[in-house]
């Protein structure tokens, strides 16, 4: 009689939580997985020889190579452009990344370290220029600094430029700053998150035997906070190597064109299409390979933790 009523119960639960997902399930399916089959069905399927529009092809046996091999040509064969584009983007996600940490470590160990009470105050103030849309965000950049912008007003006013910088004029440093901006709260946030969950306990045992704040931070800091540091620049650098908005608006010049703008443009390109739908998915697939290596890194701790 107990283990009937133990099966019953545990087909009840299995049947509940089912359930419970089956919303998150068909939103997943209708806005991700349909959709993603579609960019797979155009990258292996063919042109039209009349319209020059992407025709897709529904049946994975019948997927064709071209727009890949296309593509490979474009990176690494005679006349390349793609290469010197892709490399550009992951050091200017590099650069980004490395600066937004510098950025948003202290800001987060302050938060958590000296804020006392009002952590959730100081988290809120960090945080609340970026509840404004990036879009609104990036046009407020623009405002700042443009030839008659704020920016350079005060630098002329200070005497550190005779005359006004065209920061907009298709400048790595503003391209950069743009995407330092733009994601660094998510960095922020998760950060606070992994500082909050040590033990206060440990720095004060590190304290009295002896290590001075230095010392504790680097020894015992640092150390219970590189898991959060790599989840943080995780969720930081993956959506800035896609990433076309910022140099759009910041650039525009094809000397800081990054990976995402190459894609946009090959999607707004009836003739293309094909192609820019194989690099989506060739890039897609290079960016699961560091999540990859994230969750076996994370699963590799949480057994020593254990």
């Amino acid at each position: 009689m107990k283990r009937t009523q133990r099966a019953r119960e545990f087909a009840q639960s299995r049947w509940l939580w089912a359930g419970l997902a089956m919303p998150g399930m068909i939103w997943l399916i209708l806005l991700f997985l349909i959709p993603f089959y579609a960019v797979l069905a155009i990258a292996g399927g063919t042109v039209d020889a009349i319209f020059q529009t992407p025709v897709p092809t529904w049946n994975p046996l019948h997927w064709s190579g071209a727009n890949y091999s296309a593509i490979y040509h474009d990176t690494i064969g005679t006349g390349a452009f793609i290469g010197p584009i892709a490399w550009r983007t992951l050091w200017y996600t590099a650069v980004a990344s490395f600066l937004s940490l510098v950025i948003a470590f202290p800001a987060a160990y302050f938060v958590t370290r000296f804020a006392g009470r009002r952590k959730v105050l100081f988290l809120a103030l960090l945080i609340a220029p970026f509840w404004v849309s990036y879009m609104m965000r990036m046009l407020a950049w623009i405002d700042l600094l443009q030839t008659s912008g704020y920016v350079n007003r005060a630098l002329m006013d200070l005497h550190l430029v005779g005359q006004p910088v065209n920061w907009l004029g298709g400048k790595s440093f503003t391209v950069i700053l743009g995407l330092v901006y733009g994601y660094i709260p998510y960095l922020i946030l998760v950060l606070y998150a992994g500082l909050d969950r040590i033990d206060q306990r440990l720095l004060e045992a590190g304290r009295d035997l002896g290590l001075n704040r230095l010392q504790t931070f680097v020894r015992i800091t640092l150390p219970l906070s590189r898991q959060s540091i790599l989840t943080g620049l995780l969720i930081t650098a993956l959506p800035m190597v896609g990433d076309y908005f910022t140099n759009q608006l910041l650039s525009g010049s094809s000397n800081t064109s990054m990976i995402g703008n190459v894609i946009d443009s090959q999607l707004n390109s009836s003739t293309q299409q094909g192609q820019g739908a194989a690099l989506s998915v060739l890039l897609l697939v290079l960016l699961l390979i560091p999540m990859v290596w994230y969750v076996f890194q994370t699963n590799k701790a949480t057994k020593a933790g254990a």
